[in-house]
């Protein structure tokens, strides 16, 4: 199953006008078509995020199902190679992002004010290149030490 924002799911995103968790929100964030709703729950584990709160979405009309042929052509940009220090092939990147995803939203969240803006950019992050393009932010703001962990998952070594 394939879902994406509907326009009231992308109006609460905007004005937080439907109480959502920090885990639905930032679900709701991913969930653009781009994704089955197998890899969004498997992304999201680490957050506690499970098919109940999917279902719960759902019934808000914050969420809609697209057909798959629609999502498998939105995903052709992302079919070539992306790159950090040599190119990476789509499913080693994707394993990656399924790694350091949780790993940068939990160190972006313990920030805490002076990292939100940070977080919400991590949060919008639907790939790979996304958050290596973020690592240095995450990293200057957090400290090496305490990025080390989310640097390994980028680089592929955890």
């Amino acid at each position: 199953m394939w879902l994406t924002k509907t326009e009231v799911g992308k109006k609460a995103i905007s004005d937080r006008s439907i109480a959502l968790s920090p885990r639905q929100r930032s679900a709701l964030i991913i969930f653009n078509g781009e994704r089955s709703l197998d890899d969004v729950l498997t992304m999201l584990v680490g957050l506690g995020f499970t098919r109940a709160d999917v279902d719960h979405m759902l019934s808000l009309g914050l969420l809609e199902e697209v057909s798959k042929s629609v999502a498998s052509n939105s995903n052709a940009p992302i079919k070539a190679a992306e790159a950090l220090g040599g190119f990476v092939e789509l499913n080693e990147a994707q394993s990656r992002y399924k790694l350091a995803y949780p790993l940068a939203t939990q160190l972006t969240a313990s920030l805490g004010f002076r990292g939100f803006r940070l977080n919400l950019a991590v949060e919008a992050a639907g790939s790979y290149s996304q958050l290596v393009q973020l690592f240095p932010k995450i990293k200057e703001a957090a400290g090496a030490e305490k990025s080390l962990a989310l640097e390994n998952a980028l680089r592929g070594g955890v």
